[in-house]
């Protein structure tokens, strides 16, 4: 994965509570093993219409939204299954960062383990932001997480909490396995004395 340390990028707002990992990324596309490919079809009953044309009443095909980096969404995001393609979707469309008052645990994990930041601010502030965004008074923020602060282009601050462990694997661009692989000589060192060990007993 890429560290990520401070990402700066056009915001969309999603005005929508509980809204599940089946929306995120319908079951009928989950036949993939690999982890790209799925941007296309994010929010698919939502994007598109019957006939397959872009739903225009929809948030994320607005003009404003196009190259959004940033998903300023609301309470209880990523609820319902624990599918990982959920996030792989968001990451493939291009969404690094994403703000809610709350998510679903599972999701919220697998965001971690992904290199998408999700980030909890509370609910009154998201609200603000969502109404000052709606009113046309900003489209960017930078997320600053080695500071934890949000800054809008409009001059709002907002610091935000995030677990210490969590923090250093997006810094430092590392995944469960590139967490394990950076003990490798120390794993390496262990198997070659259990080997002599076996050899000798």
């Amino acid at each position: 994965m890429e560290p990520l340390v401070k990402h700066e990028g056009k915001v969309v707002v999603l005005s929508r509570v509980n809204v599940d990992t089946d929306q995120i990324i319908p079951k009928q596309f989950l036949k993939r093993i690999e982890r790209d490919g799925f941007g296309e079809f994010l929010f698919y009953d939502w994007r598109y219409q019957r006939s397959g044309e872009p739903n225009p009443d929809f948030e994320l095909n607005a003009e404003r939204a196009q190259g959004a980096s940033v998903l300023l969404a609301d309470a209880n995001f990523g609820c319902g299954s624990s599918r990982e393609h959920a996030v792989w979707a968001l990451r493939d469309y291009g969404i690094g960062i994403v703000i809610a008052p709350s998510f679903a645990d599972i999701f919220f994990n697998n965001c971690f383990k992904n290199g998408v930041l999700p980030v909890v601010i509370p609910q009154d502030v998201r609200d603000e932001l969502a109404a000052s965004h709606a009113r046309g008074e900003w489209d960017r923020a930078t997320v600053d997480l080695a500071g934890q602060v949000i800054v809008t282009d409009h001059g709002v601050t907002v610091p935000f909490e995030v677990d210490p462990h969590k923090k250093h694997m997006l810094l430092n661009g590392l995944d469960d396995i590139g967490l394990t692989l950076q003990l490798q000589d120390d794993i390496v060192a262990y198997e070659d004395k259990r080997q002599i060990y076996q050899l000798t007993y």
